[in-house]
């Protein structure tokens, strides 16, 4: 239910501002990688403004989500360590218990027994 709603309010929209940006800047523009030389025809690029406008946009996202994974890797590790602990607890808790030293003297024993709750179920 939520997929859709997000699909509807908010990714159709975006599709629509993104064709209609795309529709309005058809026109082809020089892109150079030379300062010094602009008019350098192997260091030109030319191709319609929307496209290095999308790509400037998937750039910006693709360099903000590893900004933003990188800045987050010491929760990743937090996370890691935490589930190992957790894990070795649940193994911890699963074992059979190692058997204890026995007591010494009879009473010793039942009365330690005696001291116990009984299980309910």
């Amino acid at each position: 239910m939520l997929n859709r709603f997000m699909l509807i309010v908010v990714f159709v929209p975006l599709a629509i501002i993104l064709i209609a940006l795309a529709v309005a800047n058809r026109e082809l523009v020089a892109f150079t990688l030379d300062p010094f030389n602009p008019g350098n025809p192997k260091l030109t690029l030319t191709l319609p403004l929307f496209i290095f406008l999308f790509l400037a946009l998937a750039i910006g996202m693709i360099v903000g989500s590893l900004a933003t994974w990188v800045k987050q890797g010491r929760y990743r590790k937090l996370a890691r360590q935490r589930g190992v602990e957790a894990e070795n607890l649940r193994q911890a808790v699963r074992a059979p218990s190692v058997p204890q030293a026995p007591v010494q003297g009879s009473a010793q024993g039942s009365a330690q027994g005696s001291a116990l709750p009984k299980p309910t179920n």
